[in-house]
């Protein structure tokens, strides 16, 4: 579908920004704004497993709009309703969600020796084929949208989705991924290599299908020693954002915002802020103003970066946070290089009352 197809952009803040360019307000959006804290998610829901509803776009659409409906005039960007799973399900892998536990892979990789690892590798994924539920939500959306705020495409990052893809579900210990990358790297990065060229066709058919910008989730990025994320995440991440301005022009499409979202792995924000990122994510353990000067004049955006457990608090304390981020990131004397987001995506139980107090505090205090 061409972007002529779609109503013109009546809030195009986000992609100014993410380009760097000064701004009026500074953009903003949260991270899994779509989903269990809404009354209505539950509602749209209904009996359908997690996975069912990613691969229904009619319900994945109404699902990526809620937040916008709920929030209108005080939220700059959809994130369209998926998962990031969904690449290792293309690969042909089994991932079930289970509540009140996750997702949980049956039949994980427990080293190179499986039928399964030389199998994964070998094997041609017609991504178009496999994830094309997520096309047709992506450009479903877009229609729904009507121009209201763009809409962001995503996928996980190569290094998160191999942890899962190992380990078979979350973990604390990370024994198997430790093992994997200490006793059989070279095994490893080729996984690693199959994942990226994956990612980047994904996120390349994102856009294609109607996403304005993408973001690579790196959830598992802190994992990671320094050594061991220069040589087992940011290659990855690396080669992402060198192949997808390649595989868009291929594909007769114009350039969208890039943002990299390396959770926990604060001590590599110097190094990734030279990944060719628009947009760098930060968590809640950076400091706003040590980012600012880390990253310098680099023409690099930074998102982020509000604990998100801050909305179990007060009012008082929302405003206190809203408040160290703006004054934290300049943006009184800066006026560009901020996109709004907590540090992480919002967490279970939170009353959307709370988030919509802290998406007005964050207008308050910027306009």
């Amino acid at each position: 579908m061409m972007a002529d197809a779609f109503e013109p952009l009546k809030n195009d803040l986000i992609i100014r920004a993410a380009w760097g360019q000064k701004v009026e307000r500074p953009p903003m959006w949260v991270m899994r704004q779509a989903g269990r804290y809404l009354p209505e998610y539950h509602e749209a829901k209904g009996n359908r497993d997690f996975f069912e509803c990613c691969r229904d776009p009619e319900v994945a659409s109404t699902l990526t709009l809620q937040p916008i409906e709920r929030f209108a005039g005080l939220i700059d960007a959809a994130i369209i309703f998926s998962d990031i799973l969904v690449i290792p399900q293309a690969m042909g892998m089994v991932v079930e969600m289970v509540d009140k536990k996750g997702p949980h892979f049956p039949n994980p990789l427990r080293s190179p020796d499986d039928d399964q690892y030389s199998e994964l590798l070998k094997r041609h994924v017609d991504v178009a084929a496999e994830l094309d539920y997520v096309y047709k939500a992506i450009t479903l959306t877009r229609k729904k949208l009507q121009g209201k705020v763009p809409l962001i495409g995503f996928c996980g990052a190569p290094w998160t989705l191999f942890c899962y893809m190992v380990e078979g579900g979350g973990t604390k210990l990370f024994k198997e991924t430790k093992t994997w990358i200490y006793k059989y790297p070279d095994e490893s990065q080729d996984l690693l290599q199959k994942i990226s060229e994956l990612c980047v066709e994904h996120l390349a058919l994102q856009v294609k299908a109607g996403a304005q910008l993408v973001q690579i989730f790196d959830s598992w990025a802190g994992e990671l020693s320094p050594p061991s994320f220069k040589k087992f995440s940011e290659p990855y991440l690396a080669y992402i954002s060198e192949n997808l301005p390649r595989r868009l022009r291929e594909l007769d499409l114009e350039p969208v915002p890039m943002i990299v979202f390396p959770k926990g792995a604060w001590y590599a924000l110097d190094s990734v802020c030279n990944l060719g990122y628009n947009v760098v994510g930060l968590d809640w353990l950076h400091d706003p103003a040590e980012a600012v000067k880390t990253v310098g004049d680099r023409p690099v955006v930074i998102q982020g970066n509000a604990d998100p457990g801050v909305l179990y608090g007060s009012h008082e304390s929302i405003t206190q946070a809203v408040k160290e981020m703006v004054d934290g990131f300049g943006w009184a004397q800066r006026r560009h290089g901020w996109i709004v987001n907590l540090g992480h995506g919002i967490t279970p139980f939170v009353d959307p009352e709370d988030l919509r107090f802290f998406f007005q505090e964050v207008h308050r205090l910027t306009s």
